[in-house]
């Protein structure tokens, strides 16, 4: 199985295990003299054993991840810089919008008796740093991606 497939099947897992959740704590109580409409103790057995699978995923994801190498560099690694690079982005782009005054935001003039908002920052210079880091971003979740597809999940 390839590590795409793994990552896959553990989405599938943690949206099942999540499914199960929400119908344990629905039936784990009911009116006296009604039948719940499932059976909360089967449900919650069969959450233990996706939860189970959930594990051994996660576990075999991540010891893939560690022993990949790309270009001198762990998956993992790679994987930190893409989280990083997300955060960054967001950071800049909030930044530059506040800086210049996105009507979103509220920072705009209605009458000119209102004060005057000036930028604390340049905006035109965080908006080109905010585009390197989407095409970096960009490269380097694409090499997650392809490396994903090419290399075998660890047992």
């Amino acid at each position: 199985m390839k590590l795409a497939e793994g990552l896959t099947l553990r989405a599938d897992a943690v949206r099942r295990a999540e499914q199960l959740r929400a119908r344990v704590t629905a039936n784990a109580r009911y009116q006296e003299g009604e039948p719940p409409a499932e059976d909360a103790a089967a449900l919650l057995a069969e959450a233990g054993a996706v939860l189970g699978e959930l594990e051994s995923l996660i576990r075999r994801i991540n010891r893939t991840n560690a022993a990949t190498q790309v270009d001198g560099v762990t998956l993992t690694d790679l994987l930190a810089r893409r989280d990083v690079l997300r955060l960054r982005h967001s950071v800049v782009t909030d930044a530059a919008g506040a800086a210049a005054g996105d009507k979103s935001r509220g920072a705009y003039r209605q009458l000119r008796s209102e004060l005057k908002m000036v930028s604390a920052l340049p905006v035109a210079q965080l908006r080109a740093e905010a585009d390197d880091l989407a095409r970096q971003l960009r490269e380097v979740d694409t090499v997650i991606q392809r490396t994903n597809w090419q290399v075998d999940l660890l047992d």
